[in-house]
């Protein structure tokens, strides 16, 4: 009996950053251009640098390196790259609260998350690291607007924000906080407030957006960017107002044109000011202040109660001259259509309650089939549009089947509206009143205009010598020297734009920083950018989908037709992790007290065990909330998978043939499995499936297989299997197991079919399609012999009672049928 007290203990402490060492002072990951070998661009979203990894980074990054490591063992040149969002809120928060630099502050939380990162032993090829906030980056991400601004692409138009009053300043969606929606730097209610603000023309690309078709992306989030662009046929419709001016609606349903009795226009509408009578002059102002206090959400609630207030004004149906009057309510919006709808309450649920409450007309112009005309004073809500036309002038009697094109037709020949296609999609507000950002690289002058930057003078850095007044303004607003320059056209005095670019905008276009962050000469090597792109592979959070991932394939496809980049999309196939909960079942937050530290966790168990945790303990693309007890059980696996390699037999014992066959069976089995989990990101499957084969292992040890062919075949592919989920313990048992530097140099192994195939198989047997037995035979059985022991079945005997039976059905490989 060996002596166990000469095995040496599993020590993660030590094994781990010897390892990490070692592939670093090697360039084990370094990622090259090799036109011998196919690429594999694997890439998981950047974090920002709020100073510490918490245990949501590891999950989605673990993962995908474990991924990114089996693709590389496959034989594909594989790059993942890493870098950091760094520009953002945070940064300036914590300036103003605690006196520090942005730039100080973003620096040091760099360098705490980037060895943080690396204790993690992912494959991160560090020299292709990239910063938002570096002006080496920024220069490129001021290049990139211009180029836009200079092919019509990027503008600027006055429009509605957040606006703190006590502030002074523009606030992003993620400033306001609460039901009350407040300003997250003093806690003063948030206004709206219209401000000239630059945008980038992403409506242009909503039709392309939609398509999908040349990428893998989850069904989830097509459906999501799907709905967000929201594609709409119908018509564009004009109604005049009495004093001349001109309503523009965009309706669906051209059709029900002649159910209009009303229209309501957003609270922030340019015209509800001119339209109101002075008897309704207080009434909608105090409805206007209270709508600016209100968020798009709340407003669009759809079981909050409708209000609104009459303007005193009135418009004319384009369609039948009646005369409607023009109410404003906050449920209707500037950012969606036009701001304002025409109310067709027969038929709107919203309209028809809005207009019993204000005791409005209801007019119905659609009679569905085979019902009794409806008559409007005894409706008690609206009936769905489907149906002939009623009511509705020269179109009545018209088929529902035809409606839409014959109503479009009328008012085209009218010449009051047109056929039209409609996007909830708006162009990309990208302007920023704050200092931590890139800079807007335009020059205002007085006599030019608007003038870009010229390129041999990017980057437009951010002065550093800035302070932050109690007001909360901008700094770059208050600079005394910053902001004043000349024009580049004209050479007179001239100010530069003070907003800063949406931080959305740096994470745009970084995946094609990673190709070469250190090249001068254009935002990326044009040889990278041919050999590596696109990503092949890209992981993150699904709560990008209607902002980043949509963004980032809009700048993707615009870049395409600037003649940037040479392709349609950036990312080829995309999943989503889920997200790691508090043990409460609660979003992990430090308010709450639940947050795990994966530092922590590193020092108590060490980061293979923490990988491998993460990957196990969950769907990866569901997530669940955390278990403190559940990685005893990842740590327990690990060391069992030291002693069962490292520990020998019993001297003397020898494995029988079908032993031995058994070990090879498992072990080709579970190679099967974890690649197909592998490529299919199934990573809790893969934990489990070496679980077992370990466990395969250990009874094939009990009989003496130790140090045959076939136990040194399964060690080889053991460690070859558990390399890409934890790195260090498998580079260790493969030096110590007599193998040569390094297992991550390994290729992935072959599955051999002959081997992995089973001796036996278990045959269901039924009885008039109800389950009676169940034998163990032969894989080979013939479909004679297969019967024939189904019938000498003793469960089948008692039915068969002595006589024949009506019938025997095979299903080859599954189940024998006998009808009686």
């Amino acid at each position: 009996m060996p002596d166990p007290t000469s095995i040496p203990m599993y020590k993660p402490a030590q094994i781990e950053p010897k390892w990490q060492e070692r592939w670093e002072r090697d360039g084990l990951y370094h990622a090259d251009i090799d036109p011998h070998r196919p690429k594999f661009y694997a890439l998981t979203m950047w974090p920002y640098p709020s100073g510490d990894l918490h245990i949501g980074h590891w999950y989605a990054m673990s993962p995908s390196d474990a991924r990114a490591r089996f693709k590389r063992m496959q034989g594909y040149n594989v790059m993942f790259p890493m870098g950091f969002d760094a520009f953002g809120l945070p940064a300036e928060n914590a300036a103003i609260q605690h006196g520090i630099h942005p730039q100080q502050w973003t620096s040091q939380n760099i360098e705490v998350m980037r060895q943080q990162l690396k204790s993690m032993g992912a494959m991160i090829d560090w020299r292709r690291e990239a910063t938002s906030s570096d002006p080496s980056y920024y220069h490129w991400t001021q290049w990139f607007f211009i180029q836009f601004y200079k092919n019509n692409l990027a503008y600027q138009k006055e429009a509605q924000v957040d606006f703190c009053p006590h502030c002074n300043t523009t606030l992003a969606r993620e400033q306001v906080h609460g039901d009350d929606r407040h300003c997250e730097r003093c806690g003063t209610p948030v206004i709206k407030k219209n401000l000239v603000q630059w945008f980038f023309r992403i409506t242009n690309y909503a039709d392309e957006l939609l398509d999908f078709s040349t990428i893998d992306w989850p069904e989830q989030v097509q459906t999501l960017q799907t709905n967000w662009i929201n594609r709409s046929e119908g018509a564009a419709v004009v109604f005049k107002t009495e004093n001349g001016d001109e309503i523009e609606v965009f309706t669906t349903r051209p059709d029900t044109l002649w159910g209009a009795t009303f229209m309501v226009l957003a609270p922030e509408h340019p015209l509800v000011k001119k339209l109101t009578t002075p008897e309704q002059a207080q009434a909608v102002a105090e409805y206007r202040a209270q709508a600016e206090r209100m968020g798009e959400i709340q407003r669009e609630t759809a079981d909050r109660e409708k209000t609104g207030v009459f303007t005193g004004g009135y418009a004319i149906n384009p369609v039948n001259g009646e005369r409607i009057p023009v109410w404003t309510a906050d449920y209707v919006m500037m950012g969606y259509g036009t701001g304002a709808i025409m109310a067709v309450p027969a038929h709107d649920q919203r309209d028809f309650e809005f207009a019993r409450k204000y005791n409005l007309p209801v007019v119905v112009v659609i009679q569905p089939p085979d019902e009794h005309p409806l008559v409007a004073d005894e409706m008690t809500m609206a009936v769905p549009a489907v149906g002939e036309m009623v009511n509705s002038g020269p179109l009545t009697g018209t088929p529902g089947d035809v409606a839409f094109q014959r109503a479009i037709a009328y008012i085209e020949e009218k010449g009051v509206g047109h056929g039209a296609v409609s996007y909830r999609l708006r162009d990309w507000l990208i302007s920023r009143q704050r200092y931590w950002g890139a800079p807007i690289p335009i020059i205002h002058c007085s006599h030019c205009g608007a003038v870009p930057v010229p390129e041999a003078e990017l980057p437009v850095e951010l002065p550093m010598d800035v302070e932050w007044l109690p007001t909360g303004e901008s700094p770059l607003k208050l600079h005394p020297t910053w902001r004043f320059t000349t024009c580049p056209q004209c050479g007179g005095a001239a100010e530069r734009e003070t907003d800063t670019m949406d931080t959305f905008m740096c994470s745009s276009w970084y995946h094609l920083r990673y190709l070469s962050p250190h090249y001068d000469q254009y935002p990326f090597d044009p040889e990278e950018y041919d050999y590596w792109m696109p990503v092949d592979t890209y992981t993150g959070g699904i709560e990008h989908a209607t902002m980043h991932l949509i963004y980032t394939r809009f700048f993707h496809k615009a870049c395409r037709d600037l003649g940037i980049t040479r392709s349609a999309e950036p990312m080829m196939q995309l999943r989503n992790q889920g997200m790691v909960l508090g043990e409460d079942h609660e979003k992990m937050s430090k308010s709450r007290g639940n947050v795990v530290a994966p530092d922590d966790l590193v020092a108590a168990y060490g980061a293979d065990t923490v990988r491998a945790y993460l990957m196990f303990f969950a769907r990866w693309e569901l997530g669940a909330p955390w278990n403190s007890s559940g990685i005893e059980g990842s740590i327990r696996w690990l060391r069992k998978v030291w002693f069962t390699l490292l520990e020998p037999s019993e001297v003397g014992k020898r494995p029988g043939e079908e032993d031995l066959r058994k070990l090879r069976r498992k072990a080709h089995q579970t190679l099967a499995s974890v690649t197909h989990d592998f490529e299919n990101l199934n990573f809790n499957t893969i934990v489990s499936s070496l679980m077992e084969l370990n466990n395969e292992m250990m009874l094939a040890k009990g009989a003496g297989a130790f140090g045959t062919e076939a136990w040194k075949e399964a060690e080889s592919l053991y460690l070859r299997m558990l390399a890409p989920v934890c790195p260090h313990i498998a580079e260790e048992l493969w030096e110590r197991t007599g193998h040569d530097y390094s297992v991550h140099l390994q290729p992935w192994p072959e599955v051999d079919a002959e081997a992995a195939r089973e001796d036996e198989i278990t045959l269901v047997v039924q009885v008039n399609g109800k389950l009676r037995d169940r034998l163990i035979v032969p894989v080979s059985i013939s479909e004679a012999d297969a019967k024939t022991a189904a019938l000498e079945s003793d469960a089948v005997q008692v039915y068969l009672q002595g006589k024949p039976p009506k019938k025997v059905i095979y299903v080859p490989g599954k189940l024998v049928n006998i009808v009686v």
